[in-house]
């Protein structure tokens, strides 16, 4: 059956307009209440929300849904994804919202619902919401003396700081450590740079001044060029750089350059393995994690396992087959003995920490292994699916016979957005990059 709210991460949009409007949100407030009233208890939400102007509207509407349906609302304000997470289970909750398109531009925004496990709903159960989305006569609303509180939290960035410094090996810490930091003026703007600090570190901060409309524009893991600069600037020893809702990292050497998901997935996996901490005996990661790390684990007797993106898909075979390390090379990286979705600063606090151990650079660190040549093009389309045409069809067919067993095809609609995503790799960069060309060139005329 086929989505139409949600995506590979929740519901997502351009805010004011089609699913994103007050009376659809309230509305996907009303079923999710309806769903999770369960038993005579009184019923616990927990909303957290990034920086997003649209943000306050959103959240008035997801509330008053919630309210309707009998459910108690605990607004938490701006407060990292994971931190909505980690707190849906910390507070007994039966439910966690984030209000948050991610990486998105700030005219864009989302809904992320967690189970009172802190994980992610199935598509099931998704499913299952949009069906009373369409169908609001199946809504039973509660009776008058049952309608929902709401009240503001005022300790939720307090309370994801310590959880989160907990998790950073107490024996050592980041003393002498001068970090670049970028917060993608998102829901990290308070709590990752006072984590670094409390922790030790010198902490040069960049993008975490949110007015609303700046959200990762120009800043954070989708734009790490910023980062790059200040730490060649400051003469820092790294960088970190979160996306607007904080469940991405993606690193910078000393040097300014990128240390992207794959890499830190490998050095976490890898160093965990030396202790004794990584089951599974692997990663689990998505279709896009490049072909350079699964020959890299693979000569340290790892495995990779490859799911369809999107964290949630990563995080369901993990708790399915006993991983406790999975990722996207985006920067989504899941450490399950820690949480239960991505949550960049964690992920920055591990790689710290075996920097701090080694005692060297984190290029030499972080860079374990060379990925193959890999590119990722997009290609807008408005209507229909053009992966459906039969030329679109024939020139994948073709791409894949000209690649061979010399790398991988990846051809996928985004989603997040009306975007079909053309990926390859292999081992000779001018094929993949001529391959990529020339899909996007057929996909374009059929979207056209």
């Amino acid at each position: 059956m086929s989505r139409k709210y949600f995506g590979t991460d929740g519901v997502r949009g351009r805010a004011n307009q089609g699913a994103m409007t007050p009376d659809v949100v309230m509305k996907i407030g009303m079923a999710v209440g309806q769903l999770y009233r369960r038993g005579g208890h009184r019923h616990r939400v927990v909303i957290g929300k990034d920086t997003r102007l649209s943000g306050y509207m959103i959240e008035q509407a997801l509330t008053s849904g919630l309210l309707s349906a009998g459910m108690d609302v605990f607004l938490l304000g701006p407060v990292p994804t994971p931190g909505v997470a980690m707190l849906t289970r910390s507070m007994r909750a039966d439910l966690g919202v984030m209000i948050s398109a991610s990486h998105n531009p700030f005219a864009d925004n989302g809904i992320k619902i967690f189970g009172p496990d802190g994980y992610k709903l199935s598509d099931q159960q998704e499913m299952r919401i949009e069906h009373l989305i369409d169908n609001p006569s199946q809504i039973t609303l509660a009776g008058s003396s049952e309608i929902g509180r709401a009240k503001r939290i005022e300790d939720a960035v307090a309370r994801y700081i310590e959880f989160a410094k907990r998790t950073y090996p107490g024996d050592i810490n980041l003393d002498g450590l001068r970090i670049v930091i970028d917060t993608a003026n998102g829901a990290a703007y308070k709590t990752a740079p006072t984590a670094l600090w409390e922790l030790g570190a010198e902490t040069i901060e960049i993008g975490r001044d949110p007015n609303g409309t700046n959200i990762n524009e120009k800043c954070g893991s989708t734009h790490p060029g910023v980062m790059c600069e200040k730490v060649r600037e400051h003469g820092a020893h790294i960088g970190v750089a979160l996306d607007g809702d904080a469940d991405r990292v993606i690193i910078a050497d000393e040097k300014g350059n990128v240390i992207d998901g794959d890499q830190i997935m490998a050095l976490i996996a890898t160093s965990w393995a030396k202790r004794g901490q990584l089951k599974g005996g692997g990663l689990v990661a998505t279709i896009m994690s490049n072909l350079g790390l699964e020959r890299y684990l693979e000569s340290q007797k790892l495995s990779l396992v490859r799911t369809k993106v999107g964290d949630r898909y990563v995080v369901e075979h993990m708790r399915a087959n006993g991983f406790n390390v999975g990722g996207e090379q985006s920067g989504h990286i899941v450490m399950s003995d820690y949480g239960t979705t991505g949550d960049g600063l964690l992920a920055a606090l591990q790689v710290l920490a075996e920097v701090v151990r080694r005692g060297k650079p984190v290029s030499e660190v972080c860079k374990l292994f060379s990925p193959l040549p890999q590119v990722l093009k997009n290609v807008k389309f408005k209507g229909g699916n053009p992966l459906n045409d039969q030329q679109v069809k024939d020139a994948i067919r073709d791409a894949e016979a000209r690649l061979g067993n010399q790398g991988r095809l990846v051809i996928r609609p985004s989603g997040t957005e009306p975007l079909i995503r053309v990926m390859a790799e292999g081992d000779d960069g001018q094929l993949v990059s001529s391959l990529v060309d020339d899909l996007c060139g057929v996909i374009s005329k059929a979207a056209a």
